[in-house]
């Protein structure tokens, strides 16, 4: 049996288990959850805020350390 045989086998046979053991039901798309939208776009602002504070802080330190202020 040549490989390319043998990947196409394989690939077929793996897509007949695809399905996750921890997904009980398909998520509803017409209803998200809401908490968990809220809770990954607070995530993403709070560290997009610490990020540009970091840098704030970085470049005000590169000013002084080169006489620049």
């Amino acid at each position: 049996m040549t490989f390319s045989r043998l990947l196409h086998r394989v690939l077929t046979n793996s897509k007949v288990g695809s399905r996750s053991v921890f997904t009980s039901s398909k998520p509803d798309v017409a209803n998200p959850d809401w908490l968990r939208v809220g809770l990954a776009f607070g995530t993403s602002a709070l560290l997009w805020g610490l990020l540009f504070k970091q840098h704030s802080t970085d470049a005000h330190e590169y000013r002084v350390r080169n006489g620049l202020e």
